[in-house]
């Protein structure tokens, strides 16, 4: 019964989405392909450049989550650690049982697909930023 819950718990994690090598992959497709057949497959760039002749777009994705953690234990802190504040109820959290829930931080992860155009067809896909896979 162990086992199976542990393999569930890893097909779980593993399947959250593509690792970045298999987005990679997946973008490396499109070399060979025109720019519109890009932009219909991506959507519209939210940055474009050219030099020398060669377009560069660039498609970003911003993820928000939130980072892990949150509690704290032991004496009662209020908001930022600080000396207990308001009572039960307030927007910063409350206190019960010697815990006080903090609000999580707020997590941004970017990723940013630049693909390469040179005479009018995709010559190269590139991935930056750390929301581009697990």
């Amino acid at each position: 019964m162990r086992r199976l819950a542990l393999l569930l718990a890893f097909l779980v994690l593993t399947a959250c989405g593509p690792t970045r090598q298999e987005r990679q992959d997946t973008l490396n497709r499109l070399v060979g392909l025109t720019e519109a057949a890009v932009i219909s497959q991506l959507g519209v760039p939210a940055r474009s450049h050219e030099a020398n002749g060669v377009r560069f777009l660039a498609f970003e994705e911003r993820h928000r989550g939130y980072a892990a953690g949150g509690y704290r234990s032991g004496a009662l802190v209020g908001p930022a650690g600080g000396p207990p504040g308001p009572p039960l109820g307030t927007p910063y959290g409350w206190y019960q049982y010697g815990y006080v829930a903090v609000p999580p931080p707020t997590v941004e992860r970017l990723c940013v697909t630049t693909v390469e155009i040179a005479g009018g067809l995709v010559r190269r896909v590139d991935l930056r930023g750390d929301g581009c896979g697990l």
